[in-house]
């Protein structure tokens, strides 16, 4: 009988982290707020695109003058 199993295959570099992820997580302490850099990267960019959202305007429909 034949094994299938086979070795992984390593991984791609473009589905690499950019960080390395087996090390500690680093914190930012404001009194008795504490967050990690990581959770704070993730709420800045949501409120990047929230305020994006109320800026951008919609595409408007072109009327019967074609404007």
């Amino acid at each position: 009988m034949t094994s299938l199993a086979t070795a992984p295959a390593p991984p791609r570099l473009a589905l690499a982290p950019p960080v390395d992820l087996n090390g500690h997580g680093h914190y930012l302490h404001w009194g008795i707020l504490q967050v990690s850099v990581a959770n704070l990267v993730v709420v800045a960019v949501i409120a990047v695109a929230f305020v994006l959202a109320l800026i951008v305007p919609f595409p408007r429909p072109r009327g019967r003058g074609g404007r």
